[in-house]
């Protein structure tokens, strides 16, 4: 699995702060990186690659991924996708903790599809210590909604793919969260995910919504493939997620 890591200042042992990127830009590990490095937070800040993105791209492009979206949005997409990072996930914490010194506290940040990844990580039973999402995919259904407006036929619904859609949906599911988690929305999201965001930060019991101003949904410029300079409103971003895990790492460390 591809990634990239960034040291805590200094070097040497830290907690890990794990990432997952989104499917607009900056829609690889190493542009994710740039456009939020957090480089305040005390702790190893590890972006990993998602299936089919970055150096997992079929053919070098998008286009395989982008296909699976549209021709089938919740089972092959929404769920394929963040079901293999999930399964990968144990392998690569294991792979990361030989290969850095890492220490005791896992943290988790996903940004739109990666959101949808980090929730259900969240949700697996694995330790964490806090989360933060950014535009994120919070409800699977919504994808699926919103890719109907783009092609000639709507999603074929049936109690399989509806009950699989439940199990995706983390309003829902909230109340399994019982992390501190930080919802970062953007003033200019779409519709759907403001509301999906305003939803979770409502529902899951140690939850905070930070709506930044003027921020669609992509974190950076287009194509979004390679590190790039960070946008002012991606640095609000970066400044919101460093002052959280900032913060609740020193807590974590405290026993609090």
């Amino acid at each position: 699995m591809p990634y990239t890591a960034l040291p805590p200042a200094g070097g040497g042992p830290a907690p890990l702060v794990l990432t997952w990127h989104m499917l607009d830009a900056p829609r690889t590990n190493a542009a994710f990186a740039a456009a939020l490095p957090m480089a305040g937070v005390p702790a190893w800040r590890v972006h990993l690659g998602l299936p089919m993105c970055g150096d997992r791209m079929v053919n070098g492009s998008l286009e395989a991924i982008m296909e699976l979206a549209m021709r089938d949005t919740l089972r092959a997409f929404a769920d394929g996708v963040t079901r293999q990072a999930t399964e990968e996930f144990p392998a690569a914490l294991l792979a990361l903790r030989a290969e850095l010194p890492i220490t005791e506290g896992l943290s988790l940040v996903g940004g739109s599809l990666g959101g949808l990844v980090a929730l259900r990580v969240l949700t697996s039973g694995v330790p964490v210590t806090a989360a933060a999402l950014v535009n994120p995919l919070v409800r699977a259904r919504t994808v699926v909604d919103l890719l109907d407006k783009n092609r000639d036929h709507t999603y074929p619904w049936d109690p399989a793919t509806n009950a699989l859609a439940d199990s995706l949906d983390f309003v829902k599911r909230a109340t399994e969260i019982t992390v501190p988690l930080l919802v970062v929305s953007g003033e200019q999201d779409d519709p759907p995910f403001r509301v999906d965001a305003a939803a979770l930060a409502d529902a899951a019991p140690h939850a905070e919504l930070r709506v930044v101003p003027n921020l669609a949904h992509p974190l950076a410029d287009e194509p979004g493939l390679e590190p790039a300079p960070q946008r002012p409103t991606a640095k609000l971003v970066d400044d919101a997620l460093t002052d959280w895990f900032t913060r609740h790492l020193r807590v974590g460390e405290l026993g609090g």
